[in-house]
């Protein structure tokens, strides 16, 4: 029986999630499996990857052979790199111990490099924020200041009317005053 690990799909419609399986080569995509080892939601940012490591270490060392999305995977995870540090146990290179620590060592690594990444794309997030805010800012004052002007111009051209009136109303007195001076004249004669 030739044994594959390999993604069976879940989810609904546009939201795939994966389980890693060991099938039979001639099983159907989404059919009968010998084991499940995991889980991989590609939605996620990073990709979520749920893994029984020890059963995975099991089966790639037994002979199943992977998809090339579960080699990537288990690459990833490490499990391949575990394969190859115990190859070299087997072989006399070097001791579990050293094994061991070389493992942990790239794995310390490996996840110094997910938390720079994870730190770069969140600054960068923030300085998108704020430069957001820095043209938000910009714009609201620019908006304010043709408001402001808008308010002056308005309110030159209600004083500008008030003025007209006021003067319309003042030479309309200053004739009424001359015209009742006159006759005011001639009754005190």
């Amino acid at each position: 029986m030739a044994t594959k690990i390999r993604l069976q799909r879940g989810g609904r419609k546009s939201y795939a999630f994966y389980r890693i399986v060991i099938a039979d080569a001639r099983a159907p995509r989404d059919g009968r499996f010998t084991e499940k080892i995991g889980t991989y939601n590609p939605n996620t940012n990073p990709a979520t990857v749920d893994l029984n490591f020890e059963r995975a270490l099991y089966w790639v060392e037994t002979g199943a052979q992977p998809t090339d999305t579960v080699r990537n995977i288990l690459s990833r995870e490490g499990v391949y790199l575990m394969k190859h540090l115990k190859g070299g146990v087997k072989k006399g290179a070097f001791d579990e111990a050293t094994a061991q620590k070389k493992f942990e060592a790239w794995k310390a690594d490996k996840q110094n490099g997910l938390n720079k990444i994870a730190e770069a794309e969140a600054k960068a997030k923030k300085d998108a924020a704020a430069a957001q805010l820095k043209a938000e800012k910009a714009q609201n004052e620019e908006q304010a200041k043709k408001v402001a002007e808008k308010k002056a111009a308005e309110a030159a051209s209600k004083a500008e009317e008030e003025a007209a009136k006021a003067a319309a109303a003042e030479a309309p007195a200053e004739e009424a005053a001359p015209a009742e001076a006159p006759a005011e004249a001639p009754a005190a004669e």
